[in-house]
């Protein structure tokens, strides 16, 4: 199962050294190139809780071999995939396997340790695995980017994951499925479709040939209705992804709110780094891998050290922080660009976004969990991973998209990304300082 979390968790990052060359080898603009990271996050958050259900109503073993195999065969797919179309349909399936593969994981591991230190030892080694599979995404990807060429970034998980399928297959019990309950294929449907939609508009809505025109208008159009009906489905669902009573808890609103406003701007900087690193200062990717170790080495401090701290300041000062720190690296991206600075002046912002990440992130899944019981916790920690994912994906859409557009020609590309991304943050900061725990739930959790 860890070896399973590293490499879907490698996935996220791993691709963001390899863009440039991706878009060499398929003569795509970075404008573009954002379907490539996100396409797996799209699909991975927005059916993430249809998968969770999938597990409990056909049987977690079945679901997560047919979730392992979709996620092998996908990467085996983005690695030969002949143009980039079919490597952007590679990724969004990706997304999908992933969306199978972890929550049936996740029950495994929930259900073959018994509660106590067992559990607590085998989730913390899933959490760290995962943890630093994305931080090694960034490295990785400059390493074999570079010696072996970007499509290896796909294809060298293939026989890990084969080793996946054949352990899973041979540890993991079999069980009765449950009694048969409605799925919300049709939420689900609209939860996946609604951003796709958007992505298409605004990457349409920036080039400048508009052979296209009716397109991009069309798509935004769209998107805005697939997230009505989505709405209007949730409501009539006998099972909805989310229930109603969810969105009666004003904390936990708001920090979904807040989380999916901080992860545009945190996935949005990626890109930037590696935009900046290899188009601006002309590094290959071994050293843009290299040169990205420093934010690899203080996210993992930024972990070690959030959480003692939380108990301290509390949640809301941590996320306000952290949204404060992401705010000052994305000032000073605009900043080094301005100046035609070389990669490493990059690595001051690299350093706070760190710090952004570990105190926003931890912060706002804190609050998003506080007070679950058993009947809600598995929809709470749901949407607040989803949220983070599809935060992420729209706002490299809307702010990638946008300050890249070859209609904005003349205009600095990581100026007016870093601009849209400081906006979405102050946005961000007015949300998370609404955001208050009653006393008593303050008192239990934080002592």
């Amino acid at each position: 199962m860890a070896m399973l979390q590293f490499f879907i968790a490698v996935d996220v990052t791993v691709v963001n050294v390899a863009l440039p060359s991706i878009g060499a080898d398929f003569g795509v603009d970075g404008h573009a190139l954002v379907w490539v990271v996100v396409g797996y996050t799209i699909t991975g958050g927005g059916l993430l809780m249809l998968g969770g259900r999938l597990g409990d109503v056909l049987g977690r073993r079945r679901i997560l071999l047919l979730g392992t195999t979709l996620f092998g065969a996908a990467s085996l797919l983005a690695g030969l995939a002949p143009s980039f179309a079919v490597l952007v349909t590679a990724r969004l399936l990706q997304g999908a396997g992933e969306a199978i593969a972890l929550p049936a994981a996740m029950a495994v591991i929930v259900l073959m340790f018994p509660e106590g230190p067992r559990r607590s030892r085998a989730l913390g080694v899933w959490a760290a695995v995962a943890s630093c599979g994305l931080v090694l995404g960034f490295v990785v990807s400059g390493i074999i980017t570079e010696l072996l060429g970007w499509r290896w970034i796909f294809l060298v998980s293939v026989p890990f994951i084969l080793v996946v399928l054949a352990a899973a297959a041979l540890l993991v019990p079999s069980e009765r499925p449950a009694e048969p309950a409605p799925l919300d294929l049709p939420g689900s449907l609209l939860l996946v479709t609604a951003p796709l939609l958007f992505t298409l508009g605004v990457v349409e809505a920036g080039q400048a040939d508009g052979t296209l025109p009716w397109l991009p208008p069309a798509a935004l159009v769209g998107a805005v209705a697939a997230g009505a009906l989505f709405v209007g489905v949730e409501r009539r669902s006998r099972n909805p992804l989310v229930p109603l009573r969810f969105f009666r808890n004003r904390p936990r609103v708001l920090a979904n709110l807040a989380t999916a406003l901080l992860s545009a701007a945190l996935s949005t900087s990626f890109l930037l780094f590696t935009y900046y690193l290899q188009d601006r200062s002309g590094a290959g990717p071994l050293r843009a891998g290299l040169t990205m170790l420093p934010l690899a080495v203080s996210l993992i401090a930024a972990s070690v050290l959030v959480p003692r701290l939380l108990g301290r300041w509390g949640a809301r000062a941590c996320v306000l922080a952290g949204i404060g720190f992401t705010a000052l690296a994305m000032a000073a991206i605009a900043l080094v660009s301005s100046l035609g600075a070389t990669g490493p002046a990059m690595i001051p912002a690299m350093t706070l976004i760190a710090a952004g990440m570990g105190f926003g992130i931890v912060g706002l899944q804190y609050v998003a969990v506080t007070g679950v019981t058993e009947d809600d916790a598995g929809i709470a920690s749901g949407v607040q991973r989803a949220a983070d994912q599809l935060g992420g994906s729209t706002g490299i859409t809307l702010y990638v998209g946008i300050g890249f557009a070859p209609t904005l020609d003349g205009t600095d590309p990581f100026l007016a990304s870093s601009l849209l991304a400081v906006a979405g943050l102050a946005a961000a900061g007015c949300v998370a300082w609404r955001i208050s725990l009653p006393a008593a739930v303050l008192e239990e959790t934080l002592g």
